[in-house]
């Protein structure tokens, strides 16, 4: 059922008391106005600003015949005086809602019973739920969600018919490019999106579909507003990743799941990856590859910023960083090393009163009942650190391990990191140097290329590749450091989970079986 048929039903019951949560009062407004006029019942609107008015009142008018109704008290005394049918909006009244007012919470409670015998009903506007348990039994509560595809797209093409209307504004909208900007700024409200047109008409004097970064700009607004999540631009593509074919071959093909067509075809949503593998290979530059290469803003997650110092906070925090992922989808969300984020959920109940397993246990659910289309990518470095429930199929999608590089692809990366410092790759023998770089990481060959470019500038002569291979030589790899642990997660991984590269592996301590750049 739409929002809108649920919300005239509720009226029609004679529910009394119903209390809507948005952000966006003037859509909320809008939608009771229409359920108003179908109804045959009037609207009034309350504020602390301007009391009780007719609903439309121009706000320059807003000069109530009785002041005193700026009370909610006195408010709430002449909803019971009014006989006809009607509609009372009141806004923000859940800062009257407290403990510091309970005569506010009485009145509402009494005038509930009222209410249920009436053809009036009381809807509270809000943009947060805090109801007292007083009121618990006498309230409804509704999420106006935020608009659909369709009502974006009405929005679009009245902004569009307006600007060819006056021919003052290029527009270069096809089917594809609208498809493009309006799936963009899903999650957006009605107001954000409008804002977001016209920022781009303003600064660009055109209209197209090549125009989402500046909806995901808008994006990111909300995300700063936030503190919870932090936005992430597009900086990387996977142009600047080397080997891991069968991963990049996977997160293409997934890629197509978000359009209106996959829907029709019957595809799902894909939920997420989990990226498992050895440190310096590549993984959190997947996660930020993927976001480029799928056009979708991408968020990370940083589980500190969720445990916060008092009872509960954590928890609640946890579900406002869901909610806001879910507000702005479609979306990635990156949740970097969540084997250390998670390590301590185990002896939870004895260190931090189970507050970590519970902040864990609400990311399990919700990885699991997720309906939003957030795709997910989690980063762990150390198995034994990962919860069994993370690991079971239905939260998602597929685990990838991600190994040191073989030799083509450490060929490929020692490539994309000279091109990157301005340098042509040709002019370079690549194999020479990714011959001596066995069980060497992306993030160690790039470390090569950066100690070679100090020494050279030192020295007053351009980079070659025995700058490179010397510095090669003088570096021991964390692979023959931790040969120990990297065998072990090459034993875990076998049989548990897909290999991120097509590359054949070979022993521990030789050369591996996938690879790619940090």
């Amino acid at each position: 059922m739409s929002f809108d048929a649920e919300l005239e039903l509720l009226v029609r019951a004679r529910y009394p008391v119903l209390y809507i949560v948005t952000g966006e009062e003037l859509r909320a407004l809008d939608l009771l106005g229409e359920v108003a006029r179908r109804r045959n019942k009037k609207l009034h609107e309350w504020s602390c600003s301007a009391g009780l008015v007719p609903a439309g009142t121009n706000i320059q008018s807003r000069k109530p015949a009785n002041p005193a109704t700026r009370d909610p008290l006195v408010a709430l005394d002449h909803v019971l005086e009014l006989v006809d049918p009607a509609l009372f909006v009141f806004k923000d009244l859940h800062a009257f809602l407290n403990r510091s007012q309970p005569a506010v919470v009485r009145r509402l409670k009494d005038i509930a019973l009222h209410l249920k015998h009436s053809l009036k009903t009381l809807v509270i506007l809000s943009p947060v739920l805090d109801i007292p348990p007083e009121l618990e039994k006498e309230i409804t509560v509704l999420h106006l969600p935020l608009p659909d595809t369709a009502e974006l797209g009405a929005l679009l093409d009245q902004i569009v018919g307006e600007l060819q209307a006056r021919r003052e504004v290029a527009v270069d909208l096809d089917e594809a490019g609208r498809a493009r900007l309006l799936q963009a700024a899903s999650g957006l409200s009605l107001a954000e999106a409008e804002n977001v047109f016209a920022r781009i008409i303003v600064q660009d004097g055109r209209l197209s579909g090549d125009d989402v970064n500046a909806v995901f700009a808008e994006k990111r607004q909300i995300v700063r507003k936030s503190g919870l999540l932090e936005y992430c631009a597009h900086e990387e593509h996977f142009g600047r990743v080397g080997g891991l074919g069968l991963l990049k071959d996977w997160l293409t093909k997934r890629g197509a799941a978000f359009t209106p067509e996959a829907r029709a075809f019957g595809l799902s949503v894909p939920r997420g990856v989990l990226l498992l593998g050895v440190q310096g290979c590549g993984k959190s530059l997947c996660a930020k590859a993927v976001s480029a290469l799928w056009q979708l803003p991408l968020l990370r997650f940083d589980m500190g910023r969720m445990f916060a110092g008092l009872v509960g906070s954590s928890e609640e925090n946890m579900r406002r960083a869901i909610a806001l992922a879910e507000g702005i989808a479609p979306a990635v969300l990156w949740v970097d090393e969540i084997d250390k984020a998670f390590a301590g959920t185990h002896g939870s109940g004895s260190s931090d009163g189970g507050t970590a397993a519970r902040v864990l246990g609400t990311f399990l659910t919700w990885l699991s009942e997720k309906t939003a289309p957030v795709f997910v990518v989690a980063t762990a470095n150390e198995i034994s650190n990962l919860p069994p429930e993370l690991l079971r199929k239905g939260r998602l999608d597929e685990i990838f391990f991600v190994d040191l590089p073989a030799p083509g692809e450490r060929r490929e990366i020692l490539r994309v990191h000279v091109a990157r410092r301005g340098r042509n790759p040709d002019h370079y023998d690549v194999a020479v140097l990714a011959e001596a770089a066995v069980d060497f990481s992306g993030a160690e060959l790039e470390e090569a290329i950066n100690s070679a470019l100090y020494d050279a500038y030192h020295a007053g002569t351009e980079v070659t590749t025995d700058h490179i291979l010397a510095s090669i030589q003088s570096t021991v790899p964390l692979a023959r450091t931790m040969d120990e642990q990297i065998r072990r997660l090459r034993h875990w991984a076998e049989g548990r989970a897909r290999r991120a590269s097509a590359a054949d592996p070979l022993p521990a301590g030789g050369e591996a079986d996938a690879g790619a750049t940090d």
